[in-house]
């Protein structure tokens, strides 16, 4: 089978397994009795746990680009979204992953949204030949291990960890750093990357690894003993959190950043205002609600959550979901899963976070990375890094 390039990650409102009829119809391949053939896209993410916020807004960006295309009158079949939960748990998500693959109307998948559970579910995906295109496992060995039916939208870690030392080094000019991570196996990889590029660009850099604790004021006394003039953590929300507001009890005046795992209103929401206050948070993905360009986009997810803004990742959600439906469009009313992987390499739209397009390993083509800052307890958009650092 031809390699695909792209992995998506569709995702629905509704938590657990809920199946969502965005219109009615015949499932399947090809029209049933007369009637318009309807594909289901499935989605697979946490929609319960920990991250079933962020698995519900990205969700919702799947569902959003759903309706969309059902309503553009450009298409000669109707499509319906179909969720299966992984909780961000690796242990559930082969189990999620065959509940999608053993349903014969589901024709594509978008999703996994993590990288652990994305390396858990594609040797199923890869064995059934069904496309999976994540807008977010960022892993960079994911494209590396042989999966033939694996996409990804958001840029991988390797690139999100040279535009954060990018970032640190020319529009921060850090020259002391402290790099942290919680020792888990995504931090460890960003903050070894990062520090890498860091040292590349002529910064003294301190590494240290702290496992998810209750209490940071030890770590914080610690950093900020060696007067670091910044702070980089690659680890998970709240702990960013407790680590950030320990830094700023503790009296430190630096910079405070972190890699994509924090990058949404959740780490503001957890440190509170005083000590999310300033911290820049650098991740892949795009902030739509501020960008003119995607009013469209904003005004499809608001359609479909009441009004609700999106989500930090909704827009590349929207973004994958819209690669498989052209991709689904190219082969008209009677594609099947393998036609769709083959066909699904060479899409390459203009989408409202990037260009979604993808090299032959199924990396993102556009890797670009975003900056942002919390002020007044919100994110707010700063631009991208390669326009922030200049040339």
């Amino acid at each position: 089978m031809k390699r695909n390039s792209m992995a998506i990650r569709t995702v629905t409102a509704a938590a657990g397994a809920l199946a969502v009829a965005l219109s009615a119809g015949a499932c399947g391949g090809g029209p049933a009795g007369g009637r318009r053939a309807q594909y289901a896209i499935g989605f697979q993410g946490p929609l319960s746990g920990a991250d079933q916020r962020f698995g519900l807004d990205t969700a919702n960006g799947a569902r959003a680009a759903v309706e969309r295309a059902n309503s553009s009158g450009r298409l000669p079949f109707t499509l319906r979204l179909v969720t299966a939960d992984d909780s961000g748990d690796a242990r559930q998500a082969p189990g999620a992953a065959r509940r999608l693959i053993d349903d014969p109307d589901v024709i594509a998948v978008v999703g996994p949204l993590s990288s652990d559970t994305a390396g858990a579910s594609e040797p199923l995906y890869s064995q059934a030949g069904l496309l999976s295109v994540s807008p977010t496992a960022t892993d960079p060995r994911l494209t590396g291990l042989g999966f033939v039916s694996f996409y990804r939208v958001a840029a991988s870690d390797t690139a999100q960890a040279t535009a954060a030392a990018d970032y640190a080094a020319k529009a921060l000019r850090s020259r002391r750093v402290f790099s942290l991570d919680d020792g888990s196996v995504y931090g460890t990889a960003l903050s070894g990357a990062f520090e890498k590029e860091l040292r590349a660009r002529g910064a003294a850099v301190t590494h240290d690894a702290v496992e998810s604790t209750g209490s940071y004021t030890a770590e914080a006394a610690k950093i900020i003993s060696g007067k670091p003039d910044t702070v980089f953590y690659a680890g998970h929300p709240q702990e960013f959190a407790s680590l950030a507001g320990a830094l700023r009890a503790g009296g430190f005046t630096g910079a405070v950043m972190s890699g994509d795992g924090p990058a949404d209103d959740r780490f503001a929401a957890a440190a509170g205002a005083e000590g999310a206050e300033g911290a820049y948070l650098i991740g892949p993905c795009g902030g739509p609600p501020g960008d003119p360009r995607a009013a469209g986009f904003v005004a499809d997810y608001g359609r479909v959550t009441g009004g609700a803004e999106p989500g930090s990742c909704s827009g590349e959600a929207y973004d994958a979901t819209t690669a498989v439906v052209e991709a689904l469009r190219a082969l008209g009313p009677r594609a099947g899963r393998e036609a769709v992987t083959q066909t699904f390499a060479s899409v390459d739209i203009q989408g409202v976070t990037r260009r979604v397009a993808f090299a032959p390993s199924g990396d993102a083509a556009d890797t670009t990375v975003y900056v942002y800052q919390v002020r007044g307890g919100r994110r707010h958009l700063l631009g991208t890094t390669a326009a922030l650092t200049g040339p």
